[in-house]
């Protein structure tokens, strides 16, 4: 038996749970961990709230695609892995068929990475999602090139944060978007050539203001809903608006044109593509190990709370106070 966090019906962060559930044994293509740190997403609180891209199809249901810990068996088929050796769980599978909020998990090797030498329980479960999102839209899919301006808004989150950091990396020129002016000189900090406070300042002027009067080759928008018309006059002449995220859970309307207005690529993207795509998979991976391994990346931890806090963990989440990722850690 191992504690498990599972939500019995559609809500908020109190509808969550923490129960002594049967983990089992590792079936075909699977491993059972020891999980020691749970990287926390906001997609799981969509999930939960019955708001993400996929339904919840069964109750009681788990949580969680981020997660480091210990292999304590191998089911049948698994290669390349062994008991006891240091893994990270990366996101490329359904909250429906697997959740890594728990003590003990069944995960499926797909979804393994070798944790680096250097690379503790934290920085495991907080560090992959986010490049790997960052690196599969900016490079993977994008194409972005050194020379070239990327937008992100949201740039406090983990993802924002990772995107900084690539679009630094591969000498792109980042400019951060953030609501108010608490998380300006952090963000300066992390390497945005640029901080626009959306409170006080019009985003698509200050960002053709920044460009020339060209607009930006990419806007990363995390939020979607209406203020995607709005982002979508800072893109430049055959420049990409990437939906990466719906944090503001309205309805995204796909941005009218007046004559003259030039055309708009405009991109949905998950890190999916990237998890579920063995060539993309080994090519992001590589990226940021390397990044890892040279410094130019490195896990931002907002805050760690321990499993038994995980509603006040989804709660500090809901609050958008953080800077960088929220780790849930598993005390054995």
């Amino acid at each position: 038996m191992a504690r498990t966090v599972r939500f019995h019906e559609i809500g908020g962060p109190e509808v969550m749970r923490l129960e002594e559930v049967e983990t089992g044994e590792p079936g075909p293509g699977e491993v059972r961990l020891r999980v020691d740190a749970i990287g926390i997403n906001r997609a799981e609180a969509l999930f939960r709230s019955g708001r993400y891209i996929e339904p919840v199809k069964h109750l009681p249901a788990g949580l969680g695609s981020e997660a480091a810990g210990v292999i304590e068996a191998v089911g049948p088929g698994v290669t390349g892995f062994e008991v006891g050796q240091a893994v990270s769980v990366v996101p490329s599978f359904s909250y429906n068929d697997y959740g890594m909020y728990a003590e003990r998990a069944i995960a499926p090797a797909s979804a393994l990475l070798h944790r680096p030498d250097g690379v503790d329980a934290v920085s495991g479960a907080s560090v992959w999602m986010p490049y790997l999102t960052a690196y599969g839209a900016m490079v993977e899919v994008g194409g972005m090139r050194a020379g070239d301006v990327a937008v992100l808004n949201a740039a406090s989150s983990s993802v924002g944060l990772a995107a900084i950091h690539t679009a630094d990396r591969v000498g792109a020129t980042p400019i951060a978007v953030t609501r108010t002016r608490a998380k300006r000189q952090r963000l300066l900090e992390e390497g945005a050539a640029e901080v626009i406070v959306s409170e006080e300042e019009d985003v698509a002027e200050r960002v053709l203001a920044l460009t020339g009067g060209r607009g930006a080759e990419y806007v990363f928008d995390a939020v979607a809903g209406p203020g995607v018309v709005d982002l979508a006059r800072a893109v430049a002449a055959d420049g990409t608006l990437f939906l990466w995220g719906g944090q503001s859970g309205q309805p995204t309307p796909y941005p009218g044109f007046e004559l003259g207005m030039p055309a708009l690529n405009l991109r949905t993207y998950t890190v999916h593509e990237i998890t579920r795509n063995a060539g993309r998979m080994r090519r992001a991976a590589a990226f940021v190990a390397s990044g890892l391994r040279t410094g130019a990346f490195r896990s931002v931890v907002d805050r760690l709370f321990p499993l038994e806090e995980i509603v006040q963990a989804h709660r500090h989440m809901e609050s958008n106070i953080q800077f960088g990722k929220i780790v849930v850690t598993v005390a054995h």
